[in-house]
């Protein structure tokens, strides 16, 4: 039983992956037409890929996507709106500033801005500046899931939010440093990864599950949508802030 489902979801993992394979063995050998460098460690790299992105899944399955609809099924029922918002926040927020690739590209952000002279060059301006910008982007996802709560309880049109929301991302646009935009663009799309998806997801299906006149399919899902959003407001914010 247990090696069935083991090899169920290396068969799984191995779909999701030929296409990646495919494309790069492509371009390599029919338009460079070179042979790959280090072929025993490209190999290796891959197997270590597929683990990963079998153990990956295995554990959204098993923790992530259970404890956060469980979650929002006690909290619905415990029926408080005050420990709802307020997990809802704390749960964008830390997951958000855990995020792997927020921490990446916030640290590469702080290189290339002091290397730039946008800030003062050092490891201390360096390291306050990307903290700065972590902070910002969490405290925004963490305000985004809030809001979508608030939506999923209130029943507000999607759709209403979600332009207003692009219409002040273009007002900031305006007024923001143009050193900023490009970051602020790209912070929507770390923000919303390998942390964060599953857990948010979990939170507004359950939680639509759990309240009567609620659809899951219709009212669960577009928490993700805030959590890419507002973090463009934000950024931009940030950096009207700091580099003027």
């Amino acid at each position: 039983m247990v090696i069935s489902i083991i090899l169920k979801k290396i068969k799984s993992a191995l779909t999701d992956l030929t296409p990646i394979i495919l494309v790069i063995v492509f371009f390599q050998i029919f338009v460079l037409k070179k042979p790959f460098p280090e072929m025993g460690g490209i190999l290796f790299g891959y197997l270590l890929v597929l683990a990963g992105l079998v153990l990956f899944v295995q554990g959204l399955e098993m923790s992530l996507f259970p404890i956060g609809e469980s979650m929002a099924h006690a909290l619905a029922r415990k029926g408080s709106l005050f420990w709802l918002l307020t997990f809802s926040f704390l749960l964008g927020f830390s997951t958000t500033v855990a995020e792997p690739a927020l921490i990446a590209v916030a640290s590469e952000a702080g290189k290339i801005a002091s290397k730039a002279g946008i800030i003062k060059p050092g490891e201390e301006s360096l390291a306050k500046y990307a903290l700065g910008l972590r902070i910002s982007v969490a405290f925004s996802v963490g305000l985004a899931i809030l809001v979508g709560v608030m939506r999923i309880i209130r029943g507000w049109p999607l759709h209403y939010l979600i332009i207003g929301g692009y219409v002040v991302v273009m007002l900031m646009t305006i007024i923001a440093p143009k050193e900023i935009i490009g970051l602020a663009y790209d912070a929507g799309g770390v923000t919303t990864s390998t942390i964060t998806v599953p857990l948010v997801a979990a939170l507004g299906v359950g939680l639509a599950s759990s309240i009567k006149g609620r659809n899951p399919l219709v009212d669960g899902f577009g928490l993700i949508a805030f959590a890419s959003l507002l973090p463009m407001i934000f950024v931009m914010g940030y950096g009207v802030i700091v580099f003027r």
